[in-house]
Order: C-alpha cells, then structure tokens, then sequence
C-alpha cells in the first residue's frame, strides 16, 4: 500500500494507461495510508472516502472499456478547504463556515473532475487563508510530516503535508504572498503559484482579490505541469482570468537548461533580507547543479524588497478587511483570533494609502518585469527549513520581510522545489520565477534541477 502511495502522478498515470494498475486499487492505497497516518498529521478535516471509491470504480470502468481520457484519469487528489464543492462540506476552517455546503464546484474542481479524477477530500488550512496558525478554529492546525513537532507552514498547509507524507499524489492551494510555495517549501515538495489570471479562482474563497492565485502542488514538477494542464484556461466567470494560449507544459520539461540565464537578486539575500547561512550554503549548491548543467548565473537588481512587501501588505489587508466586514462588525466572536487581529489592521487603511500603494505596485510590476526582460528566471530560496508548530505573534504577517510576496505583487509564476535537507531533517527549498505566462520555462527549470538532483528520493518516515 505505501509503494502505491508513494507513486507519482506520471508513474502512476503510465501504469493505469497500461492496466498494470487498477485506480481502485491506488484509490485504496491513498485512503488506507490516510486511515492509518491523518491523526497524527491532521492534514484533511473532510475525508470523502466513499465518494471516491464510486469515481474510482467508474474511472476503472472507463479505462477498461476505452483508454484513460487523461492523464490524470483515475489519480486520487485532494483540495485546499477553500475550494467549493458541491455537496461537500467547504469551510475554510472557520466556524463562520462550519455548515457551508456549496451547491455548484469552482472551476478547479470542474476541471479535474472531467479530467477523470477521484476526490480524496478536503484539506487543512490556515482560515480563510490567512489567519494562522490557529487552535481556536474550526479544526486543529496540520503538522509536517518530516518533522510533527514543526509547522508545515500556511496557509496551504494540509495540501502540501498531505502529498508530503504520501496521502495523495496531487492537490491543489492558493498563494497570496506564498500560500502556495511556503507549504512546498516546508513539507519538501513542488508547489507553483501560475501567473496572475492563469488559473481561475472562481469558487475559491477570497483572501485579496488582486492578489490571489490558485495552483497545484505535487511530488514533482512533472507532476505539477500535469495538473497545471488540467485547470490552466480562461473563465469568463474569474474577472481577473487571462484568455492566452496553453502550451503543452509536460512537452516543454526536455531535461535541459543549457544557455538558460538564471538572474539572482543578491541585494536581497546578502543586505536587504540575508537567509541563514545553512539556507545560503544550499542555495549556492543548487545554483551550481544549475552551472553544471549548462546555465549562466549573474547578479540582478530589484527595487527594494521592503517596497513589495509595504505594497503586499498594504493591498492585503485592505481587500481583507472589505471581505469580512460585515462579518467582524456582526459576530466577530467567530473568528479566530489571528485573522480578527489582521482584518482589524485593514480596517485602519485609509483609501489614499490603498490607492498609492495600487499606483506603486504598477511600477514595481513593471520594474521585475523589465528585469526578468534580461533573464529567463530568477532564482532565490523560497523560505528558511521549517520552524516549530506554536502560536505566532499576529502581528508577524506585518513585521517578517518575504522572500515570495513580490512575485504576488508582480503575479509573475514562482516555483518552490526541494533543494536539500538540513541536519535537523527538514527541507531547503529553492524558488524559481518566471516572466507572465512563461509557466513552461519555470517547469523545465524545475523539473531539470529534481532529476539532476537526489532529493525525490527521500521521503518522511512515520
């Protein structure tokens, strides 16, 4: 059962397409190891096991009768408990939503469930995205996998323990300023935020409507272009979808980054906002795992980081504050403390901040734009090895710079893959950003660096 869970999407995929594997048979194996480990990682708090047991026996059908009519026909999945679905429960953690159950799927949803796909459940998160980690909520915080005594960071925190610990194959989450890519980073997985626009977000529960993205994780990169192609498309019913044209992302992973030019940030990582030396030290091997494959690294220069980060924050908690206003003012005692606090702090926002920071969030999108014009993709570690799992300062959203939040201001795509272990155990992460709507390049970067590397190797032990 754990060799059937530990399979990858693509593995996984070649053997259903072959009949050397029953998606019964892999359904079973995801909701056994679910069964056995979830109460000690507590990444779902809606577990669908019967549901998926139908979808699974129809996509064997299916296949049998036919072919898979993708690749992810048959592969179980699990979702961030922000996404709606229909007939199951969706409450983002909070006990404002404690009985919310959304009559229509988001789009997401839609999406991998004409792809063939079998839903495993609901996963943990920070409420509604933002306010964490949290033990006054709906449901207890997840833990990390590697380590259970340490945070599997947020807000997509369930999802990526869940693919962590072997619990399902591929997930979906959100990132407003590293929702997404914080949760990889911890946990030891791939996790990408797209471009602004690329996926839709309808039915997705709103944190910052400018700046929210959804997106996949999964083990692998490969993995991760597999589900991109599932629910990367325009929506006419997302104001803020995009209408561009979708590559074969998997077609774009040739193995090879040669010629590639890779742009650093260095005022960033040795003044601005240094990472530990641990974390540099594995940064600089992985840049040059990237200069033996036949890249080129040379030193970029942004705009300060603390100029992304005001403008995030700023626009963040003013979109916030208008999402739960009237919630705060009428039963504000359903909310947990943490995201009370934040709402609050948008609520002081005066509209002239808000509107300037709008106006420099243009010029600083520009000024990374006019950056990555001369490099294929920058990259830099996503975020420090995992801390403890306890409460956190509310106001830490406000005072800890970023290493992810521009490239929510900028909405270009950024990728967290695993770049190594530290003594303790736990994951480093390297972050890779791409120019909008160059998803592809981000991809091949990420997935040469994994297969060029030992790190997929190496999973949690429980």
């Amino acid at each position: 059962m754990s060799e059937l869970a530990f399979l990858t999407i693509v593995e996984a995929s070649r053997r259903i397409a072959k009949r050397e594997l029953s998606p019964v048979e892999l359904t079973e194996a995801c909701l056994s190891r679910i069964a056995a480990l979830d109460n000690q990682l507590d990444s779902f708090v809606t577990v669908t096991a019967e549901r998926a047991r139908t979808e699974a026996k129809a996509a064997e059908a299916a296949i049998m009768a036919s072919a898979p009519r993708s690749r992810l026909h048959g592969i179980p999945y699990c979702l961030k408990d922000i996404f709606d679905t229909a007939g199951i429960r969706t409450t983002a953690m909070s006990k404002l939503l404690a009985d919310n159950v959304p009559t229509r799927d988001s789009h997401c949803q839609e999406k991998l469930a004409a792809a063939g796909s079998v839903l495993l459940g609901k996963n943990a998160t920070w409420e509604f995205a933002h306010g964490g980690p949290s033990w006054d909520v709906l449901f207890p915080p997840a833990r990390n996998p590697w380590d259970r005594t340490c945070s599997p960071a947020g807000s997509s925190s369930g999802s990526a323990a869940a693919v962590a610990a072997g619990l399902s194959p591929a997930t979906l989450g959100s990132d407003t300023g590293g929702s997404i890519r914080g949760p990889a980073a911890a946990c030891g997985i791939a996790g990408l935020k797209p471009t602004y626009g690329l996926v839709s977000r309808r039915g997705v529960l709103p944190n910052c409507f400018s700046q929210d993205h959804a997106g996949p994780l999964a083990w692998t990169t490969e993995d991760v272009a597999i589900l991109l192609q599932a629910i990367a498309g325009h929506d006419p019913e997302d104001p803020g979808s995009a209408d561009v044209t979708i590559p074969d992302y998997s077609a774009a992973l040739t193995g090879s980054v040669k010629g590639m030019v890779i742009g650093v940030p260095t005022a960033w990582l040795e003044k601005e906002a240094p990472p530990s030396p641990a974390t540099m030290a594995a940064f600089e091997a992985a840049l040059a795992v990237f200069r033996g494959l036949g890249a080129s690294v040379r030193p970029v220069t942004l705009p300060p980081i603390e100029q992304f980060d005001d403008v995030k924050k700023t626009i963040a908690i003013s979109e916030l504050f208008t999402i739960h206003a009237a919630d705060l003012r009428t039963r504000p005692e359903l909310f947990g403390t943490s995201l009370r606090y934040r709402i609050i702090a948008g609520g002081l926002v005066r509209a002239e901040d808000y509107i300037q920071a709008m106006r420099l969030r243009t010029d600083l999108a520009r000024s990374l734009q006019a950056v990555l014009s001369t490099a294929d993709v920058l990259m830099l570690p996503t975020a420090e090895p995992a801390g403890k799992l306890e409460p956190v300062p509310h106001s830490s959203l406000f005072t800890r710079p970023s290493l992810t939040a521009a490239f929510n201001v900028g909405g270009n795509p950024a990728l967290s893959v695993c770049s190594g272990f530290d003594t303790r155990g736990l994951p480093f992460s390297l972050q890779i950003v791409g120019r909008l709507f160059d998803e592809a390049t981000v991809l091949r970067a990420g997935d040469a660096y994994e297969k060029a590397t030992p790190w997929r190797d190496r999973r949690p032990v429980f």
